[in-house]
């Protein structure tokens, strides 16, 4: 049902204030260039600095503008599991098609606290919903055999994105559950596809969208030898897209490409000249920039 590339989009600003036309733009640049759907809302799209209101309308909006050509993912996590379902219940109302739903973080539920958070949001949704494991941002590990109970328990939670550089843990989702899985680390999608998963929800696919796409689909047609040339083709770009806070250097790598990004919400701010004269070589390198 998940399977490809999926860019998780920036949350584009003027003013610190959402820019819905440069919204509108990125998503038609991303579509253009053969993404299989698009993640809005999610830590990429600084959810974290986002009004409740904000985060709805900015998943209202994607999906206007997306029409139907697309998958929509709307992040749709919280700490707080009355806020979470909250979130999705709205995605569901206004025509997503699935949500993302992160481990609570900051107050560091245990196994037990997981498998009810992520059941009550699954009894009170229709939409299929993909779980967000990223250990490194919460604080918590979804384990594979709490995965497993919530495969077996939930037949709308369908899969998970796995932002944890444990591929023994991957290996164990893929193997004990029949939960589709997707790299949520850009420099692992290629090893993660290796061991069976289904393609990425991507920041680096804001920047290379055509390539990514091709480094997934040549994966999922068993190419890959010519997914590892994109892989390593792309390598230096995924470790500068990372080289501070993320949404930092793919924010300001955009609005280095003139594509609408803006500003950072405080409590993120802007890159160091260090980190931007290394992510300007790399673009330059890419034949990306002049």
């Amino acid at each position: 049902m998940f399977s490809g590339t999926y860019p998780a989009i920036i949350t584009p600003f003027k003013n610190y204030e959402i820019d819905f036309d440069g919204l509108k733009e990125n998503i038609d640049f991303l579509i253009d260039n053969g993404v299989d759907g698009l993640v809005v809302v999610g830590t990429t799209g600084e959810s974290p600095t986002l009004s409740h209101e904000e985060h709805k309308k900015v998943i209202e909006k994607a999906v206007e503008f997306v029409d139907g050509r697309v998958k929509v993912i709307a992040g749709a996590g919280s700490n707080n599991t009355a806020e979470a379902i909250e979130l999705s219940t709205f995605a569901e109302d206004v025509g997503a098609d699935a949500i993302l739903s992160i481990t609570p973080y900051y107050n560091k539920p245990t196994q037990k606290g997981l498998l009810k958070h992520f059941g009550m949001i699954a009894e009170s949704v229709n939409l299929p919903i993909i779980l967000y494991n990223v250990p490194s941002r919460t604080g918590v590990n979804l384990e594979p055999k709490t995965a497993k109970i919530l495969d077996e328990e939930y037949s709308n939670i369908v899969a998970i994105k796995e932002a944890n550089p444990n591929l023994s843990q991957v290996s164990e989702i893929i193997l004990e559950t029949n939960l589709t899985v997707l790299s949520g680390n850009d420099e692992l999608t290629l090893p993660i596809m290796a061991l069976g998963g289904k393609g990425v929800i991507s920041v680096v696919a804001n920047i290379v969208p055509k390539d990514i796409v091709e480094m997934v689909n040549s994966a999922l047609n068993g190419n890959f030898e010519k997914a590892r040339d994109i892989h390593y083709k792309l390598y230096p770009l995924m470790k500068a897209l990372f080289i501070e806070t993320n949404p930092i250097p793919v924010k300001t790598a955009l609005n280095l490409l003139g594509r609408p990004a803006g500003e950072l919400r405080p409590p993120l701010t802007d890159m160091s000249e260090e980190h931007k004269k290394l992510l300007i070589d790399v673009l330059k390198n890419l034949g990306l920039l002049g």
